[in-house]
């Protein structure tokens, strides 16, 4: 049997710049990146299911302030906080995934629970909220989720009064990719939505085939970016589809999606793990909070596109 384990995490792509980031934050967010990879492959390492693996680094991500999913998520425009989801297995392409929630600590987990407990794939708002209750998860009060930073980031987006989104955005969507020592697949992906966004607006992280997909015959993917273009595009599913279909490999599948998403005027990024147990990223942005690991020794933890 190939034993072969692989893990790639995300923390979201955009402007990032170093002049603008500073050393300490950088610090900050490479350790945070970090203890993520290590606590997915220390899993992956032990035997554990690639499933097991993307659930463990994205509840890691979630619960750090740093990123802009749980914890620490960005505000919509009224000043809430929604939070979208989803997580896929590849083996039989189970999935599950909710958006608009406001009281659960860890969306992942939800999604999880839509996948594993539940007759429907996708949940939403209120009726994602009951789910949640009568499977048993605490709800916590949404200030839990917000910091002084992102209340910033929301009162200097209605100051400008320009755009529908905010144009300095930095797409801190988070999410994990891997492949286990049993030649399965899945995929997380977690988010706050943008900065100011209105009217219950969903992105493409919960939408599976579009910001999550999973499938063991070609690969995971988890993209970060412009919600909007990666819907319109099918960007997760289009990369899975480039492998099995064109025979191309991951790295020119994602380079590809993400070079259309571009030609629409979108940018962002991806993470692919694939059948093979290799990896990949791409993105058109200055840079993207990235790193992975494999069973070869593989790790390492990146974030400007010049790296």
């Amino acid at each position: 049997m190939d034993s072969r384990w692989s893990i790639a995490i995300h923390g979201g792509a955009g402007t990032i710049l170093r002049e603008t980031l500073g050393e300490e934050r950088r610090t900050a967010h490479e350790a945070a990146l970090g203890a993520a990879l290590d606590a997915a492959a220390r899993l992956l390492a032990d035997g554990g299911s690639a499933l097991d693996g993307v659930a463990a680094a994205v509840v890691r991500l979630e619960n750090d302030p740093l990123f802009n999913a749980g914890r620490g998520a960005t505000f919509t425009f009224d000043g809430k906080i929604e939070l979208d989801a989803a997580i896929m297995d590849g083996r039989e392409r189970a999935a599950g995934a909710v958006a608009g929630v406001t009281t659960v600590r860890n969306p992942v987990l939800l999604a999880r629970a839509v996948m594993e407990r539940g007759p429907h794939v996708f949940l939403a708002g209120a009726g994602a909220e009951r789910f949640a209750r009568e499977q048993g998860f605490e709800a916590v009060d949404p200030a839990w989720f917000e910091t002084a930073e992102r209340r910033r980031q929301l009162d200097e987006f209605r100051e400008r009064k320009t755009g529908w989104f905010d144009s300095s955005v930095k797409y801190g969507t988070v999410g994990a990719v891997a492949r286990d020592g049993q030649g399965h697949v899945a995929a997380a992906t977690s988010t706050g939505g943008l900065t100011g966004k209105r009217w219950g607006r969903i992105g493409d992280s919960p939408v599976i085939g579009a910001g999550t997909y999973a499938d063991d015959r070609a690969g995971a993917v988890s993209a970060t970016g412009a919600g909007e273009f990666f819907i319109r595009a099918g960007v997760a599913h289009t990369i899975c589809d480039r492998v099995r279909f064109l025979g191309e490999t991951i790295q020119q599948a994602a380079d590809a999606a993400i070079a259309e998403v571009g030609e629409l005027g979108g940018d962002g990024g991806v993470i692919v793990a694939g059948a093979d147990g290799g990896t990949a990223f791409a993105f058109n942005t200055p840079g993207m909070y990235r790193g992975r690991a494999d069973s070869a020794g593989m790790h390492e933890v990146k974030i400007f596109g010049d790296e």
